[in-house]
């Protein structure tokens, strides 16, 4: 023991061992880190002598330097960083409590730091920044390793290895390496794209991660209550923190009211913590406010936080499969099993007529003699049998489907991302075509959120000049402002512009209270002290404080929020005079009809009241450190104008008229709600009050179950509603089989957010905590964008649908024709290479095509697309059905009677058929881009993307067929032959358009097959 005493004591003198000018916090620091450090040296020593090995001196103790940074020299931040991760109380009172804190990090509590560049960037370089570092990404050549897994690619590459050895021992390498390097060239190909996709996509999430992370934080510099980037707060910021807040990093608590943090992101409980200044003034960094406000001294950012190492380890998950991959993977799936049983029996097949010597080689001789044939012939013939078999399997197996959802979505992420509108959960995009429902809040998203004071009525008498108002309730009225807020008003001098911040009704009373009531919120806040907040929230509906007026000691209270709320809590009002009157029933209707009025003006009432306490009464109040709420007296009602956004009634209109209702749910009062519901056009002006469409969230409530699911489709607007009842209408709705889209911007909203189909929060005026909740985030608060959501993923559906289309054109028609060819002729008219070349065509090239047209006004013009309906609808069975007989027919017929009509070779005929094939493919392709409309080229000079991949793969097949004679297989071909395939393909188009005049019945084609 004693040696462990002995290293303990060497210990706190080498580090004590500091020079005498240091002052007095900068040996409070030393001793406070002696005091941690020995207590770990110590606790180590002992757990090292309780295990069997001999303590051994170790240089642990040299790794934390406290040798101070000549910019901070009274602080050690190693020492800091432990005391608030640790929560130690007694180390912190030690270092002189969160005073002596900010003063060693030269921090003014109440102006904060002075934030001039070269201190900001002092700080950063001794404490660090508040970042962290990300695991590396994930490498190209990962997205190559991770293709080439796939099975098809494995046997395509096993049958392009056999195929060249036995070509090059067969025909030399001059020659013997076609057959085998173009397949290995073709699955290069498909390998590169499928990668280079994977890839961007990636790339695509990794950047979105950095925009979702990048939160906005208010810190006060200099003074002034300014908004910066997470990643800008330094170590001695004054960070300000309201409900549904992150908490930006580690630090103290300097000052507020009511904090409840939520730390179960941290600690995995799920009970709030109080957070005050003298039990735990300790907060985490990533930890969210879940009621109070406060401001907090940054003590610790980017690594050195516990959060900030829990981040650096985690990337973000972007293999997640959405339900439209899910049901495509399945369709994949059923039309691989098609394909290989094709492939099985042409491979039967082709070996049978081998083996019974039904095949001919290239100079018309026998190519199986029994026992006179080679070895290495057989296994030649094995090989090209397999090839052409596995070639089917590969067209077949329509892969290109889940790259072209990952394109639609990929794509119609990056738009929607321009369109205001950030996508956090891939999912979302394609419900959102499926949306029958959107339940949207009103402040803010229908309307502009720019709130103004319009009235002001003192009494029963509204006043149109301030200096009519009595001084008593001016003062009152000041102090209600200035005191219950959480705003604040900056003004660099007396001769500059005042500037408010806080919440936008915050900041429509602060102006209203200073430029025209003459308020001064600083001699007012020095003439009080604070004692008791209770802060707003959505279902309390209002906010209150319980001060002392230093002057007399007196007690106040005072409340502010809804108007009928604060209403219900008053006897008594002041008049115009600034005379005090009982509020008796008929006064009180007289007030509930002036509420009512300025509602249906659109007019946001909010309420002021105020109530002295008396003498007998005040210990009792400081103890409980309760509010009265009953037996206020009225000081007055003012009036908030929040105009209607600019273009929101045709965006709710466009919504309506693509068969999804608009359901506005907000916290504002019925008349309040009805205005804006009328403006906005969820209401019409000719439902009444009495109807079923407008209804208050208690009345709701209170439904019984039955009653609720019976009325909750006639319902508009819900007035008057919390949190709670926002999510009983969305468990409702999703119960009755909507699909329903809900927006939301504060914490509360979180279960309803969660709850919904597709979650939908506020970029601007939205929560952490709500933004963490939701699938995508509306960058400009507004419904404009929502309803640009809705026909973005009403287009990823479309864009997926006329790909299926597309391909399985392909897939039936060149699975009949490869077998009936091989079952009847022996032989597979469409050779491995070419097979591999449509494939790229179709999955690569014509994914990339079709999934990026952009939405149009027709997608608007339909109902929603249901949940449950085939992902092949009875439209889409009409035209490739129609389109595959014609290729078909046309194909078969060039196979059977190809070589007398055109009066050419066997060769010739191949490649007629092949070139055919394509042609057929790259017409479909303009058929395909509308699937009920008949003028398919209708916007089409707007998908410049379309018209380049067209062009590149006209110009490919040209290539193939006249240049890459040896390679593809093919003959060159003259004109009038090039003008006969490019006539039969075209004939795709008047049979695409006559088709379109067949009817079709509703009822799903394959209503007994469940894809």
């Amino acid at each position: 023991m004693s040696s462990i005493l002995h290293v303990n004591s060497s210990c706190r003198e080498s580090i004590l061992d500091v020079p005498a000018t240091l002052g007095r916090h900068n040996k409070r620091w030393h001793l406070a880190f002696a005091t941690i450090y020995c207590s770990r040296a110590l606790h180590s020593l002992l757990n090292k002598k309780k295990s069997s090995k001999p303590p051994v001196s170790t240089h642990s103790f040299v790794v934390l330097s406290v040798e101070p940074h000549l910019a901070f020299p009274n602080i050690d931040h190693t020492s800091l960083t432990a005391v608030v991760k640790e929560k130690n109380l007694d180390q912190l009172r030690e270092l002189g409590g969160v005073e002596g804190v900010a003063d060693a990090l030269k921090t003014d509590t109440k102006n904060g730091i002075c934030g001039a560049v070269e201190d900001v960037a002092e700080r950063q370089e001794t404490f660090g920044s508040n970042t962290y570092p990300r695991p590396p990404t994930k490498s190209f050549f990962y997205f190559v390793l991770e293709a080439f897994k796939d099975l098809t690619i494995l046997i395509l590459l096993a049958c392009a290895t056999l195929s060249l050895g036995f070509g090059i021992k067969e025909h030399g390498l001059k020659e013997g390496w076609y057959d085998g390097g173009s397949i290995f060239v073709a699955v290069f190909l498909v390998i590169s794209v499928s990668a280079v996709s994977n890839f961007r996509q990636n790339r695509q999430f990794e950047k979105l991660s950095k925009v979702s992370n990048n939160i906005e934080v208010e810190v006060v510099r200099g003074g002034h209550r300014q908004k910066i980037s997470i990643f800008d707060i330094v170590v001695g910021d004054v960070a300000c923190l309201k409900i549904g807040d992150q908490v930006p990093a580690d630090g103290l608590f300097l000052a507020g009211h009511s904090l409840q943090v939520d730390e179960s992101s941290m600690t995995g409980e799920s009970d709030h913590v109080e957070i005050n200044s003298s039990q735990n003034p300790f907060l985490f960094s990533g930890t969210k406010v879940a009621d109070g406000y406060a401001q907090m001294l940054v003590t610790s950012v980017g690594m050195n936080t516990t959060w900030g190492e829990m981040m650096s380890t985690i990337s973000r998950d972007n293999n997640e499969q959405t339900p439209l991959q899910a049901r495509l993977n399945k369709l994949t799936s059923s039309i691989g099993k098609v394909g290989l049983a094709v492939a099985f029996l042409v491979l039967v097949v082709l070996v049978v007529r081998y083996f019974t010597g039904n095949t001919e080689d290239e100079n018309g001789n026998q190519e199986f003699n029994g026992s006179k044939t080679k070895a290495d012939d057989i296994v030649n013939a094995m090989v090209r049998i397999i090839a052409a078999a596995v070639t089917i399997v590969v067209v077949a197996i329509p892969e290109g489907l889940p790259l072209a959802v990952t394109l639609t979505l990929a794509y119609s992420m990056k738009r929607m991302m321009a369109d205001q509108a950030m996508v956090r959960k891939l999912s979302a995009c394609e419900t959102m075509g499926s949306a029958t429902t959107i339940c949207t809040d009103k402040t803010g998203t229908l309307t502009l959120n720019q709130m103004k004071v319009t009235k002001y009525w003192l009494g029963k008498e509204p006043v149109e000049d301030s200096s009519s108002i009595a001084t008593n309730v001016l003062k009152l009225i000041q102090q209600g402002v200035a005191l219950n807020t959480t705003g604040s008003i900056y003004r660099a001098t007396s001769k500059s512009e005042f500037e408010f911040s806080g919440s936008p009704t915050e900041k429509a009373l602060l102006s209203w209270a200073v430029l025209e009531l003459d308020m001064d919120m600083e001699r007012l806040k020095q003439n009080y002290t604070i004692l008791h907040v209770e802060a707003f929230n959505s279902e309390k509906k209002r906010s209150g404080i319980l001060m002392r007026k230093k002057a007399d000691n007196k007690i106040h209270v005072h409340w502010k929020g809804a108007a009928e709320m604060i209403l219900a809590m008053c006897s008594s009002y002041y008049d115009a005079s600034g005379s005090m009157k009982e509020l008796d029933d008929g006064e009180r209707m007289t007030f509930e009809q002036i509420i009512q009025g300025m509602a249906a003006s659109s007019l946001r009432c909010i309420a002021f009241a105020h109530k002295q306490i008396p003498e007998e009464e005040q210990e009792i109040r400081e103890g409980r450190q309760k509010l009265k709420e009953d037996s206020l007296t009225l000081i007055g009602l003012v009036g908030i104008k929040d105009p209607c956004r600019p273009g929101v009634r045709k965006a709710v209109e466009d919504c309506q008229y693509a068969g999804v209702n608009v359901k506005m749910i907000t916290g504002d009062n019925v008349f309040t709600a009805r205005a804006i519901a009328t403006e906005c056009g969820i209401l019409r002006p000719d439902q009444d009050m009495n109807s079923e469409a407008v209804v208050e969230g208690e009345v709701f409530r209170k439904y019984t179950s039955e009653e609720r699911m019976e009325k909750v489709d006639k319902i508009c607007v819900m007035a008057r509603s919390s949190p709670f009842d926002k999510l009983l209408m969305v468990q409702c709705l999703k119960q009755k089989g909507h699909v329903v889209a809900v927006t939301g911007d504060g914490t509360n909203d979180a279960p309803a957010l969660k709850e919904a189909d597709i979650g939908l929060s506020m970029g601007i005026q939205g929560t952490e905590v709500a933004k963490e909740s939701s699938d995508i985030i509306i960058l400009d608060d507004n419904f404009a964008s929502v309803a640009t959501v809705l026909r973005w993923g009403r287009c990823v559906y479309d864009n997926i649908q006329k790909f299926i289309q597309f391909q399985l054109t392909v897939n039936v028609a060149a699975l009949v024709i490869n077998f009936v060819a091989a079952v009847s002729a022996g032989e597979v008219p469409l050779t491995a290479v070419q097979l591999l070349w449509v494939n790229l065509i179709m999955d690569t090239l014509g994914a990339l095509a079709l999934a990026t047209e952009q939405p149009t006004k027709e997608l608007m013009e339909k109902p929603p697309v249901g949940r449950k309906e085939p992902l092949i609808s009875n439209v889409m069975w009409r035209n490739l059905l129609a389109q595959a007989l014609y290729q078909i027919a046309i194909l078969l017929t060039l196979q059977f009677k190809g070589q007398s009509i055109f009066g050419v070779s066997e060769k010739v005929k191949d490649t007629l058929i092949f070139n055919t094939f394509v042609l057929c493919q790259v017409f479909n392709e303009f058929n395909a881009r509308k699937l009920e409309k008949k003028n398919v080229f209708k916007g089409l000079h707007k998908n410049k993307l379309f018209l380049g991949i067209i062009g590149i793969t006209i110009i490919l097949q040209v290539v193939m067929v006249e240049f890459l004679k040896k390679f593809a297989d093919t003959e060159r071909l003259d004109w009038g032959q090039w003008g006969a395939c490019i006539g039969i393909a075209a004939a795709s188009w008047p049979i695409g358009w006559v088709v379109k005049c067949i009817p079709v019945s509703d009822k799903p084609f394959l209503s007994y097959l469940k894809w």
